[in-house]
């Protein structure tokens, strides 16, 4: 079964409407420039008022150690997920579970190789559609053909993925998980509640069928 993570989570309605169309993560972005941003406190109400067995996830983006303890002392967060140019040192600093986001658009590079190399303790690899050292949310996908398939951890597939082109990603990559943030909105930060149940119909049909 595909997993399935809505990222920019912003809200407790937004928090509610993905889990009850079977969401198995939520991700909540610590990244100030975001338009899906959330404080601290914000994101503690969204995580005090989830249901059992969903996921929380704390997106970073080159951010500070302090800032990092701070989220994870105050938010019962279950995952981080580093998006920038954090080193493996710095990730495994905090003693809990990590995913390093992977930056695929420009194809499969020698700096993608060394991130892979770096990251042995990733319990997995976000693929998203930004160049090295930009941020991800920008609702364009990358050549899923360039998708690794010799790594030995968990591949999560982000980047400009619909309710229209989910199934077709995933057969085409065969992903253990995907995340949406821009592709179930109806603006910025705000979740559409169709477009989120139609997103993870999608999933599960194509699940179905393999």
């Amino acid at each position: 079964m595909t997993r399935v993570k809505v990222c920019g989570i912003t809200s407790i309605n937004d928090a509610l409407l993905a889990t009850k169309a079977g969401a198995d993560a939520i991700g909540l972005v610590f990244y100030h420039k975001s338009s899906r941003y959330v404080t601290i406190e914000q994101a503690a109400e969204i995580v005090a008022a989830l249901p059992p067995f969903v996921s929380t996830v704390a997106l970073f983006l080159n951010p500070s150690e302090d800032y990092v303890y701070e989220v994870i002392e105050e938010v019962n967060c279950d995952l981080l997920q580093f998006h920038g140019e954090e080193p493996a040192a710095f990730c495994e600093n905090f003693n809990h579970a990590y995913i390093k986001a992977l930056a695929m658009g420009g194809g499969l590079t020698s700096t993608i190789a060394e991130t892979i190399t770096d990251h042995t303790q990733s319990r997995g690899w976000l693929l998203d559609s930004h160049h090295v050292g930009g941020m991800g949310g920008s609702g364009e996908a990358f050549d899923w053909q360039t998708t690794p398939t010799t790594l030995q951890r968990p591949l999560i597939l982000a980047g400009g993925l619909t309710p229209n082109n989910v199934a077709e990603a995933i057969t085409a990559t065969e992903v253990y998980g995907v995340d949406v943030s821009s592709g179930v909105e109806s603006a910025p930060g705000i979740k559409d509640a169709e477009k989120i149940k139609h997103f993870i119909q999608e999933v599960r049909r194509v699940d179905c069928k393999q």
